[in-house]
């Protein structure tokens, strides 16, 4: 099994549109950049979970020639409103010889979504596959359970998935995905030792006031010593918004003010804002090690492929 990374930011990617902030300079001048969260399982079959804007771009410097299912994590527009470009795929079939593609989300998000896209499911594009948190379905050789995660109000639809799935040697291979979220209400056993865990880390420090719901690194480590992952863990949905100091940028809207900021369990010095993929792993791994959190723990970048 493979796993690609496709897109490892936030909702406006990084470095932002129209943003001159320490990190988005940074990022710039090393030609580093982070698309919308994605991500695509390759066994014998393809499954894409979440679908953002950056999608026809991330799926043609991949080179994948068929998607052969959707999973969609909640109803914000970084994770669906791509779903016009999956039909080229149909556009570029044969006449007559494309099936719909399964397309696995919640009643709540495809309230939402369903606005916009249901004329996809009346093209014979997606068949809509309505799932609920906490009920197992299967989807070839994945065994998926979504669990329900709090990511709002203007999320009501919001899963996380454990996916299923034969590895190497066979071997049978437990992932989480966590998604966007702020917590876990059901924290359920199905959740815990998973061979790989993925999960969000927006901000380094978790923000005095978390308007958007959204999971930082410093309240992630909490998480992921409570999933207590038997292999690696990956951190992904990254983004800008952490304050760096001394950046004139710290007075934009999107930046936030940290509540505590992470401290070395010694010197209680704060750890330095990273600003770019590098310093993300250098500050990660020093916080790992000085926490003794036992854990590997990989940021991931965009195009970065895994083999489970």
């Amino acid at each position: 099994m493979k796993l690609t990374f496709l897109g490892t930011g936030g909702a406006w990617g990084v470095p932002e549109l129209n943003c001159q902030c320490f990190i988005c300079q940074e990022m710039r001048k090393l030609g580093e950049k982070r698309d919308r969260s994605a991500l695509l399982f390759s066994g014998s079959k393809n499954l894409l979970i979440d679908c953002g804007p950056d999608i026809r771009n991330q799926l043609m410097r991949n080179n994948i020639d068929r998607i052969d299912g959707i999973l969609i994590t909640h109803e914000h527009g970084d994770h669906f409103i791509g779903l016009d470009d999956i039909l080229a795929y149909k556009r570029n079939a044969p006449r007559d010889n494309f099936s719909p593609i399964p397309l696995f989300v919640t009643h709540k998000s495809w309230d939402m979504i369903g606005k916009r896209f249901s004329y996809l499911e009346d093209m014979g594009l997606i068949e809509v596959k309505k799932i609920k948190a906490g009920e197992e379905f299967v989807f070839h050789e994945f065994d998926i359970l979504p669990f329900k995660t709090y990511h709002g109000e203007f999320a009501k639809g919001s899963v996380g998935f454990i996916i299923s799935f034969n590895g190497q040697n066979k071997k049978r291979i437990r992932l989480v995905y966590t998604s966007d979220f702020l917590d876990i209400p059901d924290f359920h056993q199905e959740l815990l030792e998973p061979e790989y865990l993925i999960i969000q880390s927006f901000w380094l420090n978790e923000p005095e006031i978390n308007r958007a719901n959204h999971m930082s690194f410093q309240r992630a480590m909490d998480f992921i010593e409570k999933f207590s992952p038997k292999g690696e863990t990956f951190l992904i949905h990254i983004g800008d918004a952490d304050m760096v100091p001394n950046d004139p940028a710290n007075i934009n809207a999107k930046k936030y003010k940290p509540k505590s900021p992470l401290k070395t369990p010694n010197r209680k010095e704060p750890y330095p804002i990273p600003l770019n993929h590098i310093q993300w792993q250098e500050t990660i791994d020093r916080i790992v090690n000085d926490y003794r959190l036992g854990f590997k723990i990989t940021v991931s970048k965009d195009d970065m492929i895994i083999n489970l």
